[in-house]
């Protein structure tokens, strides 16, 4: 490995020279059958999320954060 430079510039310069440069060639593309896996992936998450939140808050907790909600509602109309 070679010794790196002492100026934080020429330091910068190098780490992204070496990040970018890796001699690789391009990625090969997502599949069309990939990307729906992760987009329903992600939806199947996204779906889950709220309820899961929701369930371990406290009615108080839940309280406050609706009430913080509606401020800033109230906040950007006015």
């Amino acid at each position: 490995m070679p010794k790196r430079p002492r100026d934080l510039n020429q330091l910068a310069a190098s780490l992204v020279k070496d990040t970018v440069d890796d001699g690789s060639a391009e990625p090969a593309p997502e599949t069309p059958q990939t990307d729906e896996r992760v987009r329903q992936n992600g939806r199947l998450g996204g779906l889950k999320g709220g309820r899961a939140r929701a369930a371990k808050l406290s009615s108080e907790e839940r309280s406050e954060i609706a009430k913080k909600a509606a401020q800033a509602r109230w906040r950007s109309h006015g």
